[in-house]
């Protein structure tokens, strides 16, 4: 059973930077294809930032440039490093992970099968 357990959300200031952490535990396979998504209130689920199985990676446009997407050396780990948080980055951030292994990105909610409990962020102006 795979299982997802996200860490490190907080409340920042606006221009701070926080780092979010996803345990993935149960994948029997090295590298699926994870991603992290966030939600805020009264909103849909966005993307956020995407990795393959090859180790390729997507942004959205909305926080290319600030935040950055790394494997952890601990197997099927993955961190988000948010820097430049601006107050439109407040959320609850899901991390999210592909039953197989693929080497092309996986961009939709509806494309990942296990997800995390969310991790709150919040960024005050």
């Amino acid at each position: 059973q795979v299982q997802l357990a996200e860490s490190g959300g907080g409340s920042v200031q606006a221009g701070g930077s926080l780092t979010l952490s996803c345990a993935a535990s149960g994948y029997t396979a090295n590298n699926p294809p994870m991603a992290w998504f966030r939600q805020a209130p009264g909103k849909e689920r966005e993307g956020v930032a995407f990795i393959d199985s090859g180790g390729s990676t997507s942004y959205a446009d909305s926080v290319k440039g600030r935040f950055t997407l790394s494997k952890g050396n601990a197997k099927n780990t993955l961190f988000l490093r948010m820097n430049s948080l601006k107050p439109e980055d407040p959320a609850i951030y899901y991390c999210a992970g592909g039953r197989f292994l693929r080497w092309s990105l996986l961009l939709r909610p509806a494309d990942f099968d296990y997800w995390g409990q969310g991790t709150q962020v919040t960024v005050s102006s």
